[in-house]
């Protein structure tokens, strides 16, 4: 087993961890070819950072039925405060427990994900919706990964987190992330591809941590290719990659 898989690195269950480390590399592919911009240390707190994200937004936004995805987030919310006293019940709080101190404010800011089900007004409303998330996400990134050298959370930093959840939100069925300031007047059913091109067009500059700006790349790769749930080609990766870890 190689040195950047956290069930080596952190003597833990190896397979109930690497269970969600692996759902969240099934769904990213390309990773293997961009995390070698991100230092080897770091390499199992991005991992476990990232399936803990798809974990919380998988839970508000899978399903036709919200409550299933209400209770798994209640059941988050009291797992990360009691990282921060020490306790965990998660594998992936072996990884993240002690590498930040943010995550009572990520619980406080996790109503925000199941809010977002409903379809907003218009881009402004959707970007609003996930503020707090993004923000809270964002101190965690640069507690974790130190955001080059800089401390806190800059606003820059916490656009390109919202940016990364709002594609995110592209990789379930339907359309109800659309705003319907996007749908109106619309008969073609082509709300989703004109999301991505707004999106798009406002895709922020980047900041932040390193891995966020990778996750980013990525993010941005998929919908420019027009399919949220498509890899991006290899050496596409590699040079968005190069351009982000840059940056």
């Amino acid at each position: 087993m190689s040195a950047d898989r956290p069930g080596t690195a952190y003597g833990v269950d190896h397979e109930a961890l690497e269970s969600f480390i692996g759902k969240w590399r099934a769904r990213w592919p390309e990773w293997s070819v961009a995390e070698v911009f991100v230092p080897p240390a770091q390499h199992p707190i991005a991992l476990a950072w990232a399936a803990l994200q798809q974990e919380l937004t998988d839970a508000a936004w899978g399903g036709s039925d919200a409550r299933p995805g209400e209770a798994k987030l209640a059941w988050w919310a009291e797992e990360l405060i009691g990282w921060s006293r020490g306790m965990r019940r998660h594998p992936l709080g072996v990884v993240l427990q002690t590498r930040a101190t943010s995550w009572p404010a990520l619980a406080a800011a996790l109503p925000a994900l199941p809010a977002s089900r409903e379809r907003p007004r218009d881009p402004e409303e959707s970007g609003s919706m996930l503020q707090p998330l993004a923000e809270a996400m964002a101190a965690i990134d640069a507690e974790l990964f130190g955001s080059e050298g800089r401390a806190g959370v800059d606003h820059r930093a916490a656009q390109l987190v919202a940016a990364c959840l709002q594609q995110a939100r592209f990789q379930q069925p339907g359309d109800a992330h659309v705003p319907l300031s996007l749908l109106a007047g619309q008969a073609d059913g082509g709300g989703r591809d004109r999301w991505a091109r707004h999106l798009l067009a406002h895709w922020p500059t980047a900041g932040g941590a390193r891995p966020r700006r990778l996750w980013a790349a990525l993010a941005r790769g998929r919908l420019e290719r027009g399919d949220a749930t498509r890899p991006v080609p290899t050496w596409r990766v590699l040079w968005r990659s190069w351009r982000a870890a840059r940056n």
